[in-house]
């Protein structure tokens, strides 16, 4: 196996726990990577302001990629690289969402945006990335910076079968994955977690194949291909774990902080 020189870690069902704490075992193990000289970065289908919380606890200093990589910011959350869903695909976006009958959002690099504060997961966003919506009737002011569209749905099948729908309607107009069994991202084309691996390792000039990746969900798989080492963690679904090198714990018993043992083990980094 290649040397490890840097681990990308997804959030959501990956570093933080079901209540989005991050440990203390998942701390010690980012100190770790930092005291044998690996690199330890995040990317999510969070929107930037959501990530801030971790990036100083974790000593992030490289660049993070908000919306499933589709953008990337600095560690103070400066925009790098920002690409954006083109206008014909938002509208479509919203428009399959209304046709199967989900709560449909709208993220820009710096709002987010929804119809109505009474959808089922409002309160629960609000609590994971930490600032509250927009509340507008209109989503028009606001598609011609779309970095982000959520399907939300507590109808974890009905989603599946939404995301299949997009995909077909968009084609290549947009990517469109779900991040949690109630959440369907739609964000800009040829843009992913995978791509965002690709663009760290140029740079930090190393090869993709010395970089570990970990994840739980549909949208970690772009980055899983890109990886030399792929770790699925306990809570993910099969299809998951069954395209990662490893599989760990969950996320409700350090799988994250196991998931960083396996790798200094693995590598010549764990002197």
């Amino acid at each position: 196996m290649n040397r490890i020189a840097l681990v990308v870690s997804d959030v959501d069902g990956t570093l933080v726990t079901h209540d989005k704490r991050l440990t203390d075992g998942a701390r010690r193990a980012v100190r770790r990577l930092h005291d044998c000289g690996v690199g330890f970065t995040i990317t999510s289908s969070r929107p930037p302001g959501g990530m801030r919380f971790l990036i100083e606890p974790l000593g992030i200093t490289l660049p993070i990629g908000p919306f499933n990589g589709s953008s990337i910011v600095d560690s103070q959350l400066n925009p790098i690289e920002q690409h954006l869903i083109p206008d014909a695909a938002v509208r479509r976006s919203i428009e399959v969402l209304d046709e199967f009958g989900v709560d449909v959002w709208l993220f820009t690099s710096e709002r987010w945006i929804v119809r109505r504060d009474d959808g089922r997961y409002v309160p629960h966003e609000r609590d994971t990335i930490k600032f509250d919506p927009t509340f507008a009737n209109d989503f028009a002011p606001f598609m011609a910076t779309a970095c982000k569209i959520v399907g939300a749905s507590a109808d974890a099948t009905l989603l599946q079968r939404c995301e299949t729908a997009m995909q077909k309607a968009l084609g290549t107009q947009a990517s469109a994955i779900r991040s949690q069994s109630y959440y369907l991202d739609i964000t800009p084309p040829g843009r992913d977690k995978g791509t965002f691996v690709e663009t760290i390792a140029g740079r930090l000039n190393i090869s993709t194949d010395a970089i570990a990746t970990i994840g739980d969900m549909q949208n970690d798989l772009a980055m899983f291909k890109k990886s030399g080492l792929s770790i699925a963690m306990g809570n993910a679904t099969e299809d998951v774990k069954q395209q990662s090198s490893h599989v760990t714990r969950s996320n409700e018993e350090e799988g994250f902080a196991g998931a960083i043992e396996f790798i200094l083990k693995q590598t010549p980094t764990s002197s």
